[in-house]
């Protein structure tokens, strides 16, 4: 099968797509026929190396996370799927024609495939940050830098419990923030300011999406360290802020994003879709930032 690997840690040259061996399922996993694979910071930043420390790889190594496909090899004491099912969900070596899937869901009838794609890493993120950081309903939530995967779905599953939102973005983006039902603002200098003038209450709890060193701010806004998360910025953690790196509830996060889709609550549109072969600008896209869908590659 066709699979997309580098051989040497670097920039988006050292992907190739290469001819590989079929991989197979094995004790609670499945195998699916790719349809489309999601493109996430994770994969640019494995291949650069920025990882290697914290989770070195066995070079060549695939790339990618996230896929969506049908289902055609159940491994032993796997339940509840079948061969011919479509699904989405999270494995290794995404970019590639077949894909061995750890954790997934069933994909509902009216989600492309290629957004389903798009969804494991975001909503599993999102999910595991919101239960982390303690926001309750009723109270408000900031997130800064909200336009991507991971705050777009942040804003939904909040909105959903009935928290309010404000979330910060380029002017760009805004009015698609406001259309996932949060209060948007501009990110830079005067964020203090402007939240408050937003939020007179206050604000209960605050993420930090995009890294772009807005901890202290976050703090100040929240008045406790304690209820500031990062998904991005791995020193927030020495200003006594949390920060959040991986998760271990993904199948009940594919689950309840594709439930509140089929309720008209949930989407995370493709910005862009991409060959095999062009997993390079794949990745280049999503380095940049600033979008405001998914960045997908089409199997």
């Amino acid at each position: 099968m066709k699979a997309v690997q580098f051989s040497e840690y670097g920039g988006p040259e050292v992907l190739s797509v290469t001819e590989v061996d079929d991989p197979h399922a094995g004790p609670g996993q499945i195998r699916i026929a790719t349809r489309a694979a999601g493109v996430n910071a994770m994969d640019w930043k494995m291949r650069e190396g920025y990882m290697k420390d914290l989770m070195p790889l066995q070079l060549p190594a695939g790339s990618g996370a996230d896929a969506a496909g049908v289902v055609d090899e159940v491994g032993e004491g796997v339940e509840g799927v079948a061969v011919g099912d479509a699904v989405f969900g999270s494995g290794a070596s995404a970019y590639a024609e077949r894909v061995v899937l750890d954790h997934w869901s069933a994909k509902p009838q009216g989600l492309s495939f290629e957004e389903a794609a798009g969804y494991p890493v975001p909503v599993e993120t999102a999910l595991r940050i919101l239960r982390e950081v303690g926001i309750q309903t009723g109270q408000t939530l900031l997130v800064s830098g909200a336009s991507g995967g991971v705050g777009s779905s942040v804003i939904q599953f909040a909105v959903d419990r009935g928290i309010t939102v404000i979330a910060t973005a380029s002017e760009k983006n805004q009015d698609y923030l406001r259309g996932l039902g949060a209060t948007a603002t501009t990110y830079g200098d005067g964020l203090v300011e402007r939240v408050r003038a937003l939020a007179p209450d206050g604000v209960d709890a605050a993420l930090d999406i995009a890294g772009s060193g807005v901890i202290d701010e976050l703090i100040e806004l929240t008045g406790d360290p304690q209820k500031v998360l990062s998904i991005a910025d791995f020193g927030a953690g020495e200003k006594g802020a949390k920060v959040s790196t991986s998760g271990s509830a993904q199948e009940a996060a594919y689950a309840e994003a594709a439930q509140l889709f089929e309720a008209g609550k949930f989407s995370l549109p493709v910005e862009q879709t991409f060959t095999l072969g062009q997993a390079a600008d794949a990745q280049d896209a999503s380095r940049a930032g600033h979008a405001k869908g998914r960045f997908v590659i089409t199997v």
